[in-house]
């Protein structure tokens, strides 16, 4: 083949590859006009339990036709800000690196959460703001009252996971390190190897029963290239 037809071959190589890779390139999934970036764990449209209402992720209340939604495209690096609230007695969360254990679908978990739930207060590592049976919020916390919007943000970036809640870092975690072992063990999560050591997975709106709102979200991803770290922005506004 002569140089010229070889440069072509080449060419046209790389071309269909960019394009492939540009037509997978993962798209924001809190575009807040749709659903469309997310379905249920087993691939199909996401139920009618869910719904975007003028820029709002809403789980309308009881047993609608929720469940727990997925993102279609899986993440590696990001950061998540937004704004939540839940319905008095409310349980939810935010799950990230989501992937298949054997047949369980699991992630690392932002809890949503009514912490006056009940008289006696629950565990602290299952209060609004955790890293879910693993880290519990510090004193830094503050949470809004049942009906207003609290703000929040998760942070992750390589092993490093952060949680924000109301313009305070409440929780700081480094996956995969002693002190993350040692909580593993305690959690829910011993029986589960390898469990949030994954370095990419899905996002995840858990379905608790009980209604959830989540609004303004401004989501950014990274991936290292040569070295340099470089950031792809979504974000949706409440109208």
């Amino acid at each position: 083949m002569s140089f010229a037809r070889l440069s072509f071959a080449a060419l046209l190589s790389v071309s269909i590859f960019t394009a492939s890779a540009h037509a997978e390139r993962p798209v924001n999934p809190f575009d807040g006009k749709s659903l469309d970036g997310w379905m249920t764990v087993k691939g199909d449209p996401a139920p009618a339990g869910w719904e975007v209402v003028d820029g709002v992720i809403h789980l309308k209340p009881g047993k609608q036709g929720g469940g727990n939604i997925v993102t279609r495209h899986q993440y590696g690096d990001f950061s998540l800000s937004f704004e939540w609230k839940v319905a008095a007695k409310g349980n939810s969360g935010i799950k990230y690196r989501v992937r298949d254990y054997k047949g369980k679908t699991l992630g690392i978990e932002y809890q949503i959460y009514d912490d006056n739930a009940t008289a006696k207060p629950g565990p602290a590592r299952g209060s609004a703001g955790s890293i879910y049976d693993l880290y519990e919020p510090n004193a830094a916390k503050m949470l809004k009252p049942v009906g207003e919007y609290n703000t929040a943000r998760i942070v992750v970036r390589n092993n490093h996971i952060q949680h924000w809640l109301n313009g305070k870092l409440i929780a700081n975690a480094y996956v995969g390190g002693a002190e993350w072992n040692k909580r593993i063990a305690e959690s829910k999560f011993n029986d589960i190897p390898g469990f949030g050591e994954n370095e990419v997975g899905r996002l995840m709106l858990t379905d608790h029963g009980t209604e959830v709102w989540i609004r303004n979200a401004r989501f950014q991803t990274y991936h290292n290239d040569g070295g340099e770290s470089r950031r792809r922005r979504f974000r949706f506004l409440r109208r």
